[in-house]
């Protein structure tokens, strides 16, 4: 597939927030640079990632996003081709903001740690072709966590040359990490407890020590993507848990695929129920003979939306109690295609998230 790199212009236009949020405010991650997108599969923390990535470059900011499991979701839903273990600029943002992407191989950031501490160069190749990097991340799989995530803590710490060069500005503005599940994720950054079985000292010992310095800093936020679903919320509540017992920062709850009510005060009257009196009243008025057949069918469907607004409101209630910010991002009919991810990021914009 051609690679192409897309801008807003050729995307649909975003729809305008009821209280869009003015351009140029402060964002609520005000000095975080490396944004860690957890949750339970099937809720699209990888479209929310891709689309916070989008929303960070606004605005002519380079944003880095960041994919560590190896499914190359971020290609299909950028529309390029399958991301190699380089940075690749993939998208441009309103304003002028550019979006890279980087596919970080488990292999190829043990050759590139091999080389930067061991200056092995070809003869790390090598190894690869016997199978030694394979059976290494294999039977070591917290030396893998912290070849991933040290790969992305690395390009938040990474400067520019200055013109004289001295430490210019960072290379980028802000990371984006697409990041293992929920259920997976505590362990998957705590990376210095996994390696202290695997060496008390040395060079991955020290590795581990300032990837996790960057972990824990207030430059990090780790955020959870949930749907307004019992199974999905209640992993969020357990996942915010567990992060915050591991002294990792929690971020912010994106509440995706969100459904419009299909009345303006939904949620406040989720306990109210259409009576057939009411239905017929109402058929009527509209000029509509409400046969039996089509009162039950009507009543049916009330009743099963009645319902679902009533779980929404719990689970929305639930995931407002964690004290968190939380943020709403709206179901595409369509599914999440390049311009929903426009429309997504700006979605997130306009509540504050960037």
């Amino acid at each position: 597939m051609r690679r192409r790199v897309v801008s807003l212009d050729s995307v649909s236009q975003v729809t305008e927030h009821d209280s869009p949020r003015e351009p140029g405010a402060d964002s609520d991650w005000e000095g975080v640079r490396l944004h860690v997108v957890s949750g339970k599969g099937g809720t699209g923390k990888t479209s929310v990632a891709a689309a916070l990535a989008l929303a960070l470059a606004r605005g002519g900011r380079r944003t880095l996003l960041v994919e560590v499991e190896g499914r190359q979701g971020i290609a299909q839903l950028f529309e390029t081709a399958e991301l190699p273990y380089e940075e690749r600029k993939i998208a441009v943002a309103p304003g002028g903001g550019e979006v890279f992407a980087l596919a970080i191989d488990p292999e190829e950031a043990l050759l590139d740690y091999l080389d930067m501490f061991y200056h092995l160069g070809r003869t790390g190749k090598g190894l690869k072709k016997l199978g030694a990097i394979d059976f290494a991340t294999t039977i070591a799989p917290g030396l893998r966590d912290v070849l991933l995530t040290g790969k992305a803590c690395e390009a938040v710490r990474r400067r520019l040359k200055g013109e004289r060069g001295d430490k210019g500005p960072w290379a980028y503005d802000a990371v984006v990490m697409d990041a293992p599940p929920t259920g997976r994720i505590s362990r998957f950054l705590n990376v210095n407890t996994e390696v202290a079985g695997l060496a008390r000292f040395g060079p991955i010992h020290s590795q581990a020590e300032a990837v996790m310095r960057v972990l824990r800093s207030p430059e990090t936020a780790v955020h959870l993507v949930t749907l307004l679903e019992e199974m999905p919320v209640q992993e969020t509540v357990d996942g915010v848990a567990e992060l915050r017992g591991t002294g990792l920062p929690v971020g912010g709850v994106v509440v995706n695929m969100a459904r419009p009510p299909l009345q303006a005060d939904d949620e406040n009257d989720a306990g109210r129920r259409l009576t057939p009196e009411l239905l017929d009243a109402g058929l009527r008025a509209a000029g509509v003979r409400p046969t039996k057949a089509l009162v039950a069918a009507l009543l049916g469907e009330a009743d099963e939306h009645a319902s679902r607004i009533v779980l929404e409101t719990e689970e929305r209630r639930t995931v407002r109690g964690l004290g968190l910010p939380v943020y709403e991002l709206p179901l595409l009919p369509d599914g999440v295609d390049l311009g929903g991810l426009y429309r997504l990021a700006e979605r997130l914009r306009e509540q504050g998230v960037a």
